[in-house]
């Protein structure tokens, strides 16, 4: 029997390179491009499926929402709507990873280990606010705790199991001739990117559909990024340095992007279930450790730029009302300041959403401008 390049040995690879003995067209399976596009489809469709089982059962147990009185009073009427539906895009994303990525690839394990684990400290908090009842839920600093000890070993066996000299080095965007070897540096940057990007999300996540919309569009931006990076010719044209095996992170995106549609057709406005924390910061760091496997956490910073707004919001706010009792936004982060200036909520969403499309683009233009 035939061997796939690369050596995969996920269940349906396996199982299409059996049936290619008998029949050429199976071959096709052994293509990247369409293994992503049925990781697409795969999350999607146990989406679509899973989807309203889980809303179900999260109503009857009454697992809902809590809203802040001094909040928007749009948001009164959210009360009570199911949450921890991330636990829904857990599931999809690895389901449809591990059936067609090559299992084989040490990236692909790092990452669905980085999303489950940083689901697992989501599901945590949700679980202690929302079913224990307890409005602290996991305390700010054990959450950060876990955090980094999740982001710095992900790290650290990155840098430790490196091969190459491109996988430690970091790429400036839109300019070719500068590549900095970062050294033992590169640990700090990856935690600070996989951890900061988390929480980035997290703080998004307060809308409907707000956050996993402008996480499918980055998603999808870096499923092309690790396209390119694993394609030793397609590297070399672009002039981006080639990291071998980094091309599976393509079906990851992928799936990460059919979840996220998936989850969309429940959580867009008004939402019929919100995915809490066990899901904004699994996206969260998901995204950050695809960008620093595939060496694009600048191009990240820029397609993730909404992400990256409404964090900084919080820390001016906090900052300024620290030190001079005054907010600078009528109240952070920055969606709900467009809210309480009158903005209708599908139109901070949908704005936010466009300029994440413009942001996309231009990450996905350094490709090309070098």
């Amino acid at each position: 029997m035939r061997l796939l390049t690369g050596g995969t040995t996920d269940v349906l690879l396996y199982l299409t390179e059996y049936l290619a003995d008998y029949h050429t067209g199976f071959n096709v399976f052994q293509y990247l491009t369409l293994r992503a596009i049925f990781g697409v489809l795969t999350a999607l469709i146990i989406s679509f499926v899973v989807g309203p089982m889980m809303i179900r059962r999260l109503a009857f147990h009454q697992i809902g929402q809590t809203v802040r009185t001094d909040g928007p009073r749009s948001h009164l009427s959210k009360s009570g709507t199911p949450t921890m539906g991330g636990a829904l895009l857990l599931v999809a994303v690895a389901i449809a990873t591990l059936l067609w990525a090559d299992l084989h690839n040490r990236y692909v394990w790092v990452v669905l280990v980085v999303t489950l684990l940083f689901g697992i400290i989501g599901f945590v908090d949700d679980y202690k606010k929302l079913v224990l009842n307890d409005p602290r839920g996991l305390s700010a600093s054990h959450k950060y705790l876990w955090q980094s000890l999740v982001g710095l070993g992900a790290a650290l066996f990155l840098y430790y199991t490196a091969r190459v000299p491109a996988e430690t080095q970091l790429i400036i965007p839109f300019i070719k001739s500068v590549v900095i070897d970062m050294g033992p540096w590169y640990v700090v940057l990856t935690y600070f990117v996989i951890v900061g990007t988390s929480n980035a999300v997290n703080l998004t996540d307060g809308l409907d559909g707000l956050a996993i919309m402008p996480t499918v569009l980055v998603a999808g931006a870096l499923g092309i990024f690790a396209y390119v990076s694993g394609h030793a010719q397609i590297a070399s044209y672009l002039l981006i340095p080639q990291v071998p095996g980094v091309g599976e992170m393509a079906v990851f995106c992928g799936a990460l992007a059919g979840a996220g549609l998936g989850f969309l057709w429940f959580n867009a406005y008004p939402a019929q279930v919100f995915m809490g924390d066990v899901g904004a910061l699994a996206l969260g760091a998901a995204l950050g450790i695809v960008a620093v496997i595939i060496r694009q956490e600048l191009v990240l910073l820029i397609m993730g730029g909404v992400f990256v707004v409404e964090t900084v919001s919080v820390i001016l706010q906090v900052i300024s009302f620290k030190l001079t009792g005054r907010r600078i936004f009528r109240m952070a982060p920055l969606h709900h300041h467009f809210e309480l200036k009158g903005w209708p909520e599908p139109r901070v969403i949908v704005r936010f959403w466009i300029v994440t499309v413009i942001l996309v683009l231009i990450g996905l233009s350094s490709l090309k401008i070098r």
